[in-house]
């Protein structure tokens, strides 16, 4: 057996699993599950009927690099959406949801015999890029964050020697689970250090299309283009249609960027086995064709987000997100609780579950930054979020 899968912490939600284990919800109240971020309102039915009608293509393999209407229909989005300029043929690649690409792409990119081969990523994160990390054969390095600054890396927090030895490093804005939105003076930042060091910036961008204040979030590749850097030099960026159009069950995204990384990628997948299916790719066309259905599951979070927030915050420290779909509250002092404790005690009075926030970040000099913190995916209906939310302001707010 591959050493290095003991190496692997168990997911967050294997963890919840067996915090939760023994608790009695309560049965005077209907569950609802904010645990999870898996996108929970209705799949648009002219992706479903695309889906169907790509069936014919079945009895072919499919190419791993795709086809080509639908690379055609990643750069027509980015020209949309960014008002970029990529080449369909070089500059982009299919990829089967996100979370494999980001664990992938790490395969590509670590070379294990390298000297103190480092992946940079912030903390707390998505756990995908520790575990593709350590099965690369290369060391995590957990960048700090800021909690007055919603939580933001500390970028500058990263000493030079690490950044030596830095092979790949992972960005993700709007952030899991803050939802914090990288600025162009960050992206600066760590485009410099990139042409310093030579690693590459892996762009975890599956959030980009859930928000609900002024202008939507700044891309990595948007970010490069402004600041003239238009071969996207050791640039990839990661996005998906899982939470976009509400289809986490269609795995499909892509990736697009520097034009070489994308060539190595594809040499990759292409022993991997990471061709799309032809259904897939029908119905992904369809998807990325379209923004009304977009705009519509916009506004249905920004309900949410509007009735929820204050009724939350009058009990726990929490603030609206610059975008995605999860509120980052932290558990009162007053309560004399954990994060794990607060969830387990939630679930047992109120039959809500929320995700502790030590589960999503690791242990850094004595300090976890997402203890005393729990996260809370908006995912369910507006009527039931909001049941929820009064829920947990009265458990918050009960006198101990």
């Amino acid at each position: 057996m591959n050493p290095r899968l003991s190496l692997l912490q168990p997911y967050p939600f294997e963890r919840l699993r067996q915090l939760f284990a023994g608790v009695t919800p309560s049965p005077d109240h209907a569950p609802i599950s904010l645990g999870i971020g898996e996108p929970r309102h209705a799949t648009p039915a002219f992706i479903q009927q695309a889906l169907c009608d790509g069936l014919d293509g079945l009895a072919s393999y499919p190419s791993t690099s795709g086809e080509p209407a639908l690379r055609q229909a990643f750069t027509g989005w980015l020209q949309r959406r960014y008002r970029l300029t990529l080449d369909a043929a070089t500059q982009v690649l299919p990829v089967n949801g996100s979370r494999e690409a980001l664990f992938s792409f790490t395969q590509t990119v670590v070379d294990p015999s390298r000297a103190g081969a480092t992946v940079v990523c912030p903390n707390p994160f998505y756990q995908i890029y520790e575990g593709a990390t350590l099965l690369a054969g290369a060391q995590p390095y957990y960048a700090p964050s800021v909690p007055a600054r919603n939580f933001a890396v500390d970028w500058d927090g990263v000493p030079e020697e690490v950044w030596r030895r830095t092979q790949l490093l992972f960005v993700c804005s709007p952030g899991n689970p803050t939802g914090a939105v990288m600025p162009l003076s960050e992206w600066e930042k760590l485009f410099a250090l990139s042409d310093r060091h030579g690693f590459v910036i892996a762009s975890d961008e599956c959030y980009s299309e859930i928000y609900f204040q002024g202008e939507p979030p700044l891309g990595g590749l948007e970010a490069a283009a402004r600041l003239g850097r238009h071969d996207f030099r050791n640039l990839v960026a990661f996005t998906s249609l899982s939470k976009r159009s509400n289809v986490p069950g269609l795995r499909s995204g892509f990736v697009a960027g520097d034009a070489r990384l994308i060539q190595a990628f594809l040499l990759y997948r292409t022993y991997h086995g990471g061709a799309m299916s032809p259904a897939v790719q029908t119905a992904s066309i369809a998807a990325w064709g379209d923004e009304a259905h977009v705009q519509a599951n916009r506004e249905l979070y920004r309900q949410k987000f509007e009735q929820v927030t204050p009724v939350l915050a009058q009990v726990l420290d929490v603030r609206l997100p610059d975008a995605g779909f999860y509120l980052w509250a932290g558990v009162p002092e007053a309560m004399g609780l954990s994060d794990t404790d607060f969830a387990r005690e939630l679930l047992a009075q109120y039959n809500v579950t929320v995700l502790p926030g030590s589960y999503l970040a690791r242990e850094v000099q004595g300090q976890n930054p997402g203890a005393q913190r729990v996260r809370m995916a908006l995912v369910a209906g507006v009527d039931e979020c909001l049941e929820a939310a009064r829920r947990i302001a009265r458990f918050a707010g009960a006198p101990r």
